[in-house]
């Protein structure tokens, strides 16, 4: 598969099975802008400058499809509220504990290697998240 960035939006559409709307695609260009893990919530906020009468249901649905489809990734939910990953790189998360933000970091950052794709019992792996919890830099001035 291709990397998000170098498929043209019909291209990744046409590729993950999805119909192409004028909608879906400007969701996908905000998503796209937007710098680390956003909730459905701050996509509408953002989305609703371009798109007046998109809904804040539109956008959940429409997320929910890039979400199944593969073209993005939903991050665990256990920090407060569904993220949208859209950083198709092997990495990891810091999570702050105090406001919640989520900044990505490279495996070799954590001195992680994620080469084994089945683990005791079975279980098959899809791939690696780990989430170091911790405060950012603002907490940690406030």
């Amino acid at each position: 598969m291709q990397t998000l960035s170098k498929l043209t939006f019909r291209e990744l559409c046409a590729e993950h099975g999805i119909a192409v709307t004028h909608q879906r695609q400007m969701l996908y260009e905000v998503m796209q802008s937007m710098e680390g893990h956003p909730s459905p919530e701050e996509v509408y906020a953002r989305i609703k400058k371009k798109v007046p009468a998109i809904s804040l249901a539109t956008v959940y649905k429409n997320i929910h499809l890039f979400v199944e489809s593969g073209i993005f990734r939903k991050m665990s939910m256990h920090h407060g509220s569904v993220r949208v990953e859209m950083n198709d790189e092997a990495h990891h998360h810091m999570v702050c504990s105090r406001c919640k933000s989520i900044t990505d970091i490279g495996e070799q950052e954590l001195g992680l290697v994620s080469k084994r794709h089945r683990l005791p019992g079975g279980f098959l792996v899809e791939r690696y998240a780990v989430d170091v919890i911790g405060l950012c830099a603002k907490c940690q001035k406030a």
